[in-house]
């Protein structure tokens, strides 16, 4: 999945949200804290939040110092001089 698909996930989500807003406002239901404006907040935190995950994760699957799996390779890394 790239950036582009994702942005497009979190703004079909987006979407879906203002639906269930404009169906409540139907039914003369609301909530103040529901509002068009914290959807759109909503939506620019996992818009800054996802990325950031991945990014973590990326780093913590790309170091050798947090598992013994992983520091069990480095020791092989280095034994045989590929690091």
């Amino acid at each position: 999945m790239n950036a582009d698909k994702l942005k497009q996930y979190i703004g079909l989500f987006g979407g879906l949200l203002s639906a269930i807003l404009l169906f409540l406002a139907t039914l003369n239901i609301e909530f103040a804290w529901f509002n068009t404006e914290s959807i759109g907040a909503f939506e620019g935190v996992l818009i800054a939040a996802v990325p950031f995950a991945l990014l973590i994760y990326g780093v913590y699957k790309n170091s050798y110092v947090l598992t013994e799996k992983a520091k069990k390779q480095e020791e092989e890394l280095k034994r045989k001089g590929l690091k």
